[in-house]
Formats: C-alpha cells, structure tokens, sequence
C-alpha cells in the first residue's frame, strides 16, 4: 500500500529551515528546562501521593481547607474528573495513619459525599536519588547501544547523525513537559517512571524510522554510483514517505486512543509518545539523513557503507 504515488518534495532542500526550526524549539525547551525544571513525580523527588474517589464532584477549596486543617501540606488537584483528587504531600510517616486521617476528617467534612481512597504511594529520598539515576543511565545506555549498532551495520556517520536526531527527538518532548507541566489537571505531565519509559520508546521507535531511511541510501548509492548525494538522499526520502507516513498514522492512532480512554496516570505518557512519534517521523525526514549529507559534504570523497 502507497500512501503517496511518486512524491517528489524538495527535503533536502528545505533542510535548512528545518535545522533553525528545530535549533529553535530546542533552546526554547531548554531555557524551560533551565528556569522552571521539571514537575516531578514522587518516583524522582520522593513523598506520598493519594488519590481519593468521590461518590458526587467536590470543590477543590473544600478538600484544601479541610485536609489542611489537619496539618497535611502538599498539593490538591483534580485528578481527571470532578469525582477524583489526588494529594501530594511530602508526608513521609506511617501510611496506615495517614489514610486514617484523612478518611476520618472526609467523612466528617463530607457526609453526604461518600469517598474511598484508591491509591496510597509513598517513595523515600534514597529510592527517589536511585530511580533518578537508573532512568539517566537507562537513556544513556540506551543511545550508546544506538550508536554501535549502527555504526557496525552502516558508518559511523550515520550513527553519529542518528544519536543526533534521537537527542532532538527526547528534547523537544522534555521541553514540552517543562514547559506544560503542571498547566492542566487531566494531563499533569509530570517526570517520572512512565515518562522515562516513554522517553526509551521514543528512542526506539526514532531510530527504526531513521533505519528504514538509511537503508534505502544504502540501496540507492550501490545502485546509482554517478549520481550526486542531494539528488540520491533526496530520492531516497521520498521512496520511504509512504512507509513512514502509513506506519506512523497507524501507531498514532492507538496512542490517540490511549490518551482520550486511560486515566491521568497514563495520559502523560500517551502524551510523551504522541508527540515522539511526530518529532521522530519529522527528525528521519529532515535531520538524521540531511546530517549525513551535510557531514558528507565537508569531508568529501565517497561512503563506503557496508552491507
């Protein structure tokens, strides 16, 4: 199935603009990322969280002036619907006697709004430092697996310039999360075990579009040695359109529906992977591979690729 019959768009013409528009969207995450951080999940800055089930939607304030009456601080936010809030505290005691608590000042405040408590969470300091590191190391390892796998299959170009659109990718997705963390009650975006998760799938998936591209090179090269590397980059770009356009749509949708239908706890990481797949499927296009041209160019002579 063909998405497009014969396109013929001028990518590598173009990719210049796209390295300014990418340039930056990047310092704009960045800058983000430098002056309002991250908001983060207790999974990376420990404390508890709770998330508390009405029978009919409650005020906000309500649950504030009464759950802060008993000297619990910490955040209140709707989470998802009305029916449902989740607190974050930085409460690090007995869990049993935190649930006590507040079950007993909601059944006096809100007598004719029964609750349950769903969910109960709480990560100590040390576990959060720990987790903090394994998700770095996780990305890192990752990225340098990346790189010598296609380095051997291709040339180190190619994985050089990979590398290069994978970081584009995961840092365009982490600016979005600092900049609209925190902004939305249905999708709080924060940092944590999902979003690191869906950071790695991001890597992965990136790199198997941008794989598919370089492929096609390869062939084209073997085939039509005289030709100059624009037009052969440039051809093999529109070959692949179709396949990229098609596998990407499909994908999107599935996240699509997982960020409308899951809970909060998951829309973040729809949200993560939605935008990952768009960023990857424009970085296969309009970075890694004109990277590689461009680098080609500086150095001269001829790829020699393998396989």
């Amino acid at each position: 199935m063909r998405f497009l019959e014969r396109p013929n768009f001028d990518f590598i013409g173009k990719r210049k603009v796209a390295y300014y528009a990418s340039l930056t969207a990047i310092i704009i995450g960045l800058a983000s990322i430098i002056v309002r951080g991250f908001e983060l999940g207790i999974d990376f800055k420990g404390g508890t969280e709770v998330v508390i089930g009405f029978a009919n939607p409650v005020e906000i304030g309500k649950i504030r002036a009464t759950v802060f009456s008993e000297g619990i601080g910490g955040q209140i936010k709707e989470y998802g619907s009305p029916r449902e809030i989740i607190l974050t505290t930085d409460f690090k005691g007995d869990l049993n006697e935190l649930q006590s608590t507040l079950s007993r000042i909601l059944r006096r405040d809100f007598k004719d709004n029964p609750h349950e408590i769903l969910r109960i969470d709480s990560v100590g300091p040390s576990i959060a430092d720990d987790l903090r590191s394994a998700a770095i190391n996780a990305i890192l390892g990752a990225l340098a697996m990346i790189l010598i796998y296609v380095g051997i299959r291709f040339e180190f170009k190619f994985a050089a310039a990979g590398v290069i659109a994978i970081f584009h990718d995961v840092l365009i997705v982490a600016g979005l999360f600092s900049l609209l963390g925190g902004l939305f009650n249905a999708m709080p975006l924060e940092v944590d075990q999902s979003t690191i998760a869906a950071f790695l799938t991001i890597v992965g998936y990136s790199i198997t579009d941008t794989v598919v591209v370089y492929d096609r090179i390869r062939e084209n090269i073997k085939i039509r040695r005289n030709e100059p590397y624009e037009k052969i980059f440039n051809d093999s770009l529109n070959e692949t359109l179709s396949r990229t356009i098609i596998t990407s749509t499909t994908t999107l949708l599935t996240v699509v529906m997982l960020f409308i239908f899951a809970g909060p706890t998951i829309r973040g990481f729809a949200f993560a992977i939605g935008v990952g797949i768009l960023i990857g499927t424009y970085s296969s296009v309009f970075i890694a591979a004109p990277l590689v041209l461009d680098w080609q160019l500086r150095t001269g002579g001829k790829l020699k690729l393998r396989g």
